[in-house]
């Protein structure tokens, strides 16, 4: 059979409302990988906050790779090695440290398993701090670190704080960065050009596989680069309607196993 890519985000898409991986979806990907086929993990998370996913799918034996950030790092889970990046220029992590403390908002960014808090530690930094299971630490001045590959960085307040300063970065960096609200109360701060679609380019350059040898199953906004961009894009029962309007295929939800009847019937067919 000829070797296809399956790429999942994680949230609302590979996990149930409990954040768990079913019984049925696990046993289904094992059976593909089984088969040669390719199993990614596409993600808004930092690569380290996909530990929890990657160990439950036994990523160790089967190999792998997750696309964490919103696709702006790709990790081969092999190998440890960083296949491809798009990290952010130096001089946005010391200055978004600033503008949280000038502003009042929380801000943090990420190394290996630990948050690096740099403005005021809010409740939805611990949020963030807990939904990754990492360990914290404050600092109150980057630029020594400027040579450090960050991704992300995230800026936190109440939605109607985020929703002002969301609006005023975006225009402020326009062209340069990526700005956006991934929550009411979270506003990710990427490089310009990070998609889930960028990341999957570079790793079937990587591999030598083409386009029309994915699978990109999703559910969310951030989702719908990807699902254009696959060979065979599936937006999941509990997508918006504007996500599935972007699909070739719209499969059953997350709480249903939806990705169940697609893997049986485009990785384990013969």
């Amino acid at each position: 059979m000829h070797r296809k890519m399956i790429v999942l985000d994680i949230d609302g898409t590979l996990t149930n409302s409990s954040k768990e991986v079913t019984p049925a979806t696990r046993q289904a990907l094992d059976a593909a990988r089984d088969r040669g086929h390719i199993v990614a993990l596409a993600s808004g998370r930092p690569t380290g906050g996909l530990r929890m996913i990657t160990e439950a799918l036994d990523f160790a034996k089967y190999g792998g790779y997750t696309m964490s950030y919103n696709g702006a790092c790709v990790t081969n889970t092999a190998t440890g090695e960083t296949v491809f990046k798009n990290p952010l220029p130096d001089y946005v992590v010391p200055w978004m440290c600033h503008y949280a403390q000038d502003h009042g908002l929380g801000m943090c960014t990420y190394d290996g398993e630990e948050l690096l808090s740099g403005g005021h530690v809010d409740r939805y930094i611990e949020i963030e701090t807990r939904i990754n299971q990492f360990t914290r630490r404050q600092v109150d001045d980057f630029t020594p670190m400027m040579r450090t590959d960050f991704y992300k960085v995230l800026l936190t307040g109440t939605p109607m704080l985020a929703a002002e300063h969301e609006k005023r970065l975006a225009h402020r960096f326009i062209g340069r960065l990526s700005v956006y609200r991934s929550e009411p109360y979270f506003i990710e701060v990427m490089n310009r050009g990070v998609s889930k679609a960028d990341a999957i380019a570079g790793l079937l350059e990587r591999l030598h596989m083409e386009r029309e040898d994915v699978i990109a199953c999703g559910d969310g906004f951030n989702d719908v680069s990807m699902i254009r961009y696959a060979g065979l894009g599936v937006a999941m029962g509990n997508a918006q309607d504007a996500v599935k309007a972007e699909a070739d295929v719209v499969t059953l939800s997350n709480d249903e196993d939806g990705l169940v009847p697609i893997i049986e019937k485009y990785l384990l067919k013969d």
